[in-house]
């Protein structure tokens, strides 16, 4: 097994860190205990850091205002970059009308309604308005039936010919030390099995993600170089090998969905190996 290595000597040798958020920063209990001694040691050293998470559910100053109620006041909305982002850019650029269609909370439709696009819950399309949709997007596993509006998402894609895009690529999320839960990834990925239909993937692994974090780096310090980057993540799957193959460094931590006792088994079989492992992001 990669030995577990000293968080700070790692971090020392980077000048611009990006975390992951669920499973690096916080867990199903809170802040991870000692979390903010990090980006407090980062501010002191000038360290550049952003969030770069799959949470399609809220916007960024939502986010930022749920760091900043446990605790983490140095998390502001301008450090973090998410996939609904992304989303929201794609739609800007190619969606010029009529309805877009999501799955998720009102909180999470926040990204397209800033579109200036007409937006609707897919339980609110119906014979009445289905001609007009011209975009679905899959945003959050929570603010729809499971049962009445999937079903409606199947049948809305085998009839309308209209991007899709997923927004959040995440099969699932720890919900306890023993449990998951499915994410809107998993749903997403169900349905593209049942309509055989492309989706477009937003966040994490896919390179759009890491792009889109990249330019933002290089529009303020145009001399960062992907050598210059760590990203730190939770799941090898998403966050290790969206890192590994967009060229960073790239450290998982054990606080999140990969446990100690099985990160060499899971490395093993899924060959994504991490430059780093760490027990947790904290000096």
């Amino acid at each position: 097994m990669i030995p577990t290595a000293d968080f700070k000597s790692i971090i020392d040798q980077y000048k611009v860190i990006f975390f992951d958020a669920f499973g690096v920063i916080k867990t199903y209990g809170g802040l991870v205990p000692d979390i903010h001694k990090t980006f407090d040691y980062l501010q002191s050293e000038g360290k550049e850091y952003y969030i770069v998470t799959n949470d399609a559910s809220r916007s960024p100053m939502q986010l930022s205002a749920s760091f900043n109620s446990l605790g983490l006041e140095s998390i502001t909305p301008d450090r973090i970059i998410s996939s609904g982002m992304l989303a929201k850019e794609y739609l800007d650029l190619k969606v010029n009308d009529g309805i877009v269609a999501y799955l998720g909370t009102s909180n999470s439709a926040h990204y397209i309604d800033n579109s200036g696009l007409h937006t609707l819950p897919v339980s609110a399309i119906d014979e009445s308005n289905i001609d007009q949709v011209n975009a679905l997007v899959f945003l959050d596993d929570e603010g729809f039936d499971w049962f009445r509006d999937l079903n409606k998402t199947v049948n809305l894609l085998r009839y309308r010919n209209i991007p899709t895009i997923v927004a959040n690529t995440d099969y699932a999320y720890p919900l306890n030390m023993h449990d998951v839960s499915i994410a809107i990834g998993g749903i997403a990925s169900m349905i593209h099995q049942i309509v055989g239909k492309r989706f477009i993937n937003f966040g994490k692994p896919d390179s759009l993600m890491f792009t889109f974090a990249y330019d933002l780096v290089r529009n303020s310090q145009p001399d960062i170089t992907k050598k210059d980057i760590l990203m730190i993540g939770d799941t090898l799957q998403t966050d290790i090998l969206g890192g590994n193959k967009f060229g960073l460094d790239t450290m998982l931590v054990l606080t999140g969905n990969t446990l100690p006792i099985d990160a060499q088994t899971r490395i093993n079989s899924s060959g994504i190996v991490p430059t780093f492992i760490c027990e947790k992001a904290v000096l």
